[in-house]
C-alpha cells in the first residue's frame, strides 16, 4: 500500500462545492451516482443549494460489462424527482477512473429525456488511466494513482466519508 495519505473527504466536497456555486442556477438539479457519487451529493447538496433538486442514479443496467460481471448484488433504485428534458444536471461520482461509469451515466439519463447540458463533478479525477474522452468539469483533486490501486469512498457507521487506498 503506497504510504502517501489521501486528503480528508469533507475538505474535498467544501472544495469542490466552491468550484461548482458559480455555475448554479434555477434550471440546476443534482444527480449522484450509486454509491459514492450519492453520498457525496448528499453532502454537496446543502452546500450547493438546499432548495436545488436532487436525486440518485444507479447505472448497473447500463455498464458495458455487464455481460461479464452479471447483475451487482447491491442495485439500488434510481431516483430523479425532476424532469430531466431540459435540465442543468450536476452529476456526481466519487472517482473518474476509465470514465466507463460516466458513460453509463450518460445513457441512463437519456433515458428519462434530454438534458440541457450534463456537466461532471467527482471528489478524484484519477489522472492518467482514461478509456473514454470524458473529463470532469469539477474535481476536488486529480492525482496520479499506480495502476496496482484503486481509491474507494467508504461511508462510516456515523455517516462521515473517508477515501481510501486499496491495494490490488
Amino acid at each position: 500500500m503506497n504510504n502517501l495519505s489521501l486528503p480528508d473527504a469533507d475538505t474535498l466536497i467544501r472544495q469542490l462545492a466552491d468550484r461548482m456555486l458559480p455555475d448554479i442556477t434555477d434550471n440546476s438539479v443534482l444527480v449522484g451516482m450509486h454509491t459514492g457519487g450519492v453520498w457525496a451529493a448528499e453532502k454537496l447538496h446543502p452546500l450547493l443549494n438546499p432548495d436545488m433538486p436532487h436525486g440518485s442514479l444507479d447505472i448497473s443496467f447500463y455498464r458495458d460489462d455487464f455481460e461479464k460481471i452479471g447483475l451487482h448484488t447491491q442495485v439500488k433504485p434510481t431516483r430523479l424527482p425532476f424532469e430531466v428534458e431540459g435540465r442543468d444536471i450536476l452529476l456526481v461520482d466519487d472517482v473518474l477512473f476509465t470514465g466507463r461509469s460516466v458513460r453509463a451515466a450518460m445513457n441512463a439519463l437519456f433515458d428519462y429525456g434530454r438534458p440541457q447540458r450534463i456537466r461532471l463533478a467527482v471528489l478524484i479525477d484519477r489522472t492518467g488511466d482514461r478509456q473514454l474522452p470524458i473529463a470532469a468539469d469539477y474535481a476536488g483533486l486529480a492525482l496520479k494513482v499506480p495502476g496496482t490501486q484503486h481509491i474507494h469512498l467508504i461511508r462510516q457507521e456515523d455517516g462521515q466519508l473517508m477515501l481510501k487506498r486499496v491495494d490490488l
